[in-house]
Parts: C-alpha cells; sequence; structure tokens
C-alpha cells in the first residue's frame, strides 16, 4: 500500500498560496485492507476513506469509463492494480493531476507544474469531454485563480465549445450548478466565472438571463460602458470588493436582468426594467433551486435598487413604502445588503468607481428615524384593529417627512 498528496493541495502548495484540505491517494490496496488498517468508509459512488487520526480523505486509485450521458453516466474501477498514472490520467486540468511522494518528489506526468508556472488551465485529456461539470469547475478555477494571470488553453477552450455544442451542458442538474456557481460567486474575482461560460456558450445554456444582458445597450450619460452586460460583470466586480456575502453578490449579478427584456423600441432607456427583473431573478432562483434567503435579497434588489439612487430626493411617503419593502424592522441585514449592492450598482461604470454614493447613509438615516416610531404604543392605541398598519405607516411617513424637512439640502 502507498498514498500520494494529490490535487489541490499540490496545486496551491506550487502556486504559493494556503493549502485548505489535504486529499491523498492509495495505490495497491483494497477495501478491506483499509478497513483492516482501521480508515472508515464515507465514499458513497467509489472508495473513500477517512484517516482514524487525521480525518484526511484517502480514495482509492481508481480508472472510470463512460457509460452514459451526464456527470453520473460513469463506470469506475478501484482494481489494487490501477497505477498512480492511470488515476491521475483521469483528472480534469494538469495542474490538478499532480502527486507528492512523503519525501516531496512531485510525480507528474502531464507536465502540471509547467502549466501551473505559465498560468495555464489544460485539460489532461480527450476525456475531459465526458464530464460537463468539469466546464462549471474551470470557470470557477478562472474565479478562484485569475487574479493570478491564469488563462484557459486554446485547445480546453474549443473542447468546452465542442461539449456544450453536443448538448452535454443540457444534462447539468441544477443542485450541482448552483454548488459550482456559488463556490465561483465567494471566489476572489466572481466575474471570471461568467466569463469564462461565456467564452464557450455554456452561459447561454446555464444562466440565459445574464447572457442575455451582453450587447444590450444603456444610456451613454449614466453608463459610460454601454453594454448591460459588461455593466453587470463591473457591478459584480465592486460587490467583491465590499463584501465577501454570497447573498450580495449573488444580488449584484440579477440587480439589472430585466434590461435584457427591455422592448427594442425603447432602447437604450430600460423604463420598468426593475420590475421585470425581479420576475426573471424569481425565474432563474426557482430553476436552480437557490436557498430562499438568497432570492429573497437578490428578487427585493431588482425591484428597488433604483429607489435608492433616487433615495434623497424622494418623498417620505417613498421612502416609507421601501423600508416596509425590505422588512427593514425584523431583518436589519437584509437592507444593508441591498445597499451595498446598490452602492456596487452605483460604481460599477466605467469611470466612476471611486465615486462617493452618499445615497447609502443618507438610507441608513432614514431607517433608524423610521425605527423610532413606536408600533406598539400605536397599536395600544387604536381601537380598531383592522386600521393599526396604515396607522403605523401614517406614523412613519409623517416622522420621516418632518426629519426630512431639517434635513440639509445640499
Amino acid at each position: 500500500m502507498k498514498h500520494y498528496l494529490v490535487g489541490g493541495a499540490v496545486r496551491d502548495q506550487l502556486l504559493g498560496i494556503p493549502v485548505i484540505d489535504h486529499d491523498w491517494v492509495v495505490v495497491g490496496s483494497t477495501p478491506d485492507d483499509m478497513l483492516k488498517a482501521g480508515f472508515k468508509s464515507v465514499g458513497k459512488d467509489f472508495p473513500v476513506f477517512l484517516h482514524p487520526d487525521s480525518h484526511e480523505e484517502y480514495a482509492l486509485a481508481r480508472v472510470e469509463r463512460k457509460t452514459g450521458p451526464g456527470y453520473h453516466g460513469f463506470e469506475f474501477s478501484t482494481d489494487a492494480s490501477v497505477t498512480l498514472e492511470e488515476d491521475l490520467s483521469r483528472r480534469d486540468l494538469t495542474i490538478n493531476a499532480i502527486a507528492q511522494r512523503k519525501n516531496g518528489e512531485l510525480v507528474d506526468p502531464f507536465n502540471g507544474k509547467a502549466d501551473i508556472e505559465n498560468r495555464v488551465l489544460r485539460h489532461v485529456s480527450k476525456a475531459f469531454v465526458e464530464d460537463p461539470v468539469r466546464i462549471l469547475r474551470i470557470a470557477k478555477f478562472m474565479a478562484r485563480f485569475s487574479h493570478l494571470g491564469f488563462t484557459i488553453a486554446d485547445e480546453t477552450l474549443e473542447l468546452m465549445r465542442h461539449m456544450v455544442d453536443a448538448g452535454e451542458v443540457d444534462n447539468l442538474v441544477p443542485e450541482r450548478i448552483w454548488q459550482e456557481m456559488q463556490g465561483a460567486l465567494l471566489a476572489r474575482t466572481p466575474g471570471a466565472f461568467f466569463q469564462a461560460l461565456r467564452a464557450c456558450g455554456a452561459l447561454a445554456v446555464i444562466l440565459p438571463e445574464v447572457d442575455a444582458l451582453f450587447g444590450v445597450p444603456q444610456p451613454a450619460k449614466w453608463h459610460p460602458e454601454i453594454d448591460s452586460g459588461i455593466h453587470t460583470l463591473m457591478v459584480l466586480e465592486q460587490a467583491a470588493l465590499q463584501s465577501t456575502e454570497l447573498d450580495v453578490r449573488f444580488a449584484a449579478l440579477c440587480h439589472d436582468l430585466g434590461k435584457a427584456t427591455t422592448p427594442t423600441d425603447i432602447l437604450p432607456s430600460h423604463h420598468g426594467h426593475e420590475e421585470r427583473g425581479a420576475r426573471l431573478t424569481e425565474t432563474l432562483c426557482e430553476r436552480l433551486r437557490v436557498p430562499k434567503k438568497t432570492r429573497d435579497i437578490a428578487v427585493l434588489t431588482a425591484r428597488w435598487h433604483t429607489h435608492c439612487h433616487r433615495s434623497i430626493d424622494s418623498k417620505a411617503s417613498k421612502l416609507v413604502k421601501l423600508l416596509q419593502s425590505m422588512d427593514v424592522v425584523r431583518k436589519p441585514e437584509r437592507f444593508e445588503y441591498y445597499l451595498q449592492v446598490c452602492k456596487a450598482d452605483a460604481r460599477g461604470r466605467l469611470g466612476q468607481e471611486q465615486s462617493a454614493y452618499p445615497q447609502a447613509d443618507f438610507l441608513r438615516q432614514v431607517a433608524k428615524v423610521f425605527l423610532q416610531v413606536d408600533t406598539a404604543a400605536i397599536a395600544r392605541a387604536t381601537d380598531d384593529k383592522s386600521t393599526i398598519a396604515a396607522r403605523i405607516t401614517e406614523a412613519r411617513v409623517n416622522t420621516i417627512k418632518q426629519w426630512l424637512d431639517s434635513y440639509p439640502s445640499d
């Protein structure tokens, strides 16, 4: 029995970045041998074991054979005769197909170390086309590593396009798409994920609502970058600079989806895109089974983001309607996420990356005034309980109106 450190741990060591997980491949062993040695079996599709002391994952060396469409259509063999090189050959990218012996010596049959040095994502073999998840993984690696200068090899990008044309991407299940997309959104440069998917044609299949934004013009006065798709990626970049929260970044991605369905006769204006965008976001989230909390923030931001931009000039009644829609009393965190996306939206424009955004602090102050209204006292003083909600709203409007009268006009 021999074991080798493999995959991401070796790759990240060579990149000089922190190693999160240590995965090992075991050659010349069987499941019974592993169990007798004290390992605990945890694998579902193929034998994976936890070390009795370190609890790190040890997988038997394996080879695989394509038997059907999608990424479930595989048969695996973990016979004790499977070699380390055979196991490495079935991995997706050369940078992930490097093993390390106990003495630190590398086993690198596909020149992954050179591709790390040259900052290239390259497939190991033509078997790459057999698993559509690999398209998502490459796109996610771009989100993780594009800031280090990584690009996708031309021949690998061509294979990805071939997979899209062959309909392999159609076999991806929503849960897996969201899993990989979530990881990309939390990465250093999430926009690179969507750029990579667009480059191979997969974005139109997986996220048609986002893909449709590219090529849709916006008024140059407000959007020097013109293109709605480019703007969306710029907003996502700004959101990533502000926050590591998934909900903020996802809402940034979805905030302008409605612009893709603007009637052509009113372009480049986008009147009514907010409500259209909210509906499209709901559709996208339902299809990908996005968690409710993440979905709700994205839908609300799509519907209300332009109200934030205009908030300093808004009437008290509109400000109250916005804050009530955000449920700022019970969900102040959601309101804060909304403000962060709106700020990212304002800065996600060519030449506006460092612009001030006083609207966010203004609305925070309005929210404080809104929360000062004693709703319990109003409820106790109201005989007709059916009018409580209306009376609370009226009190909030009047309180904010008085506050606005004293707010500096400049």
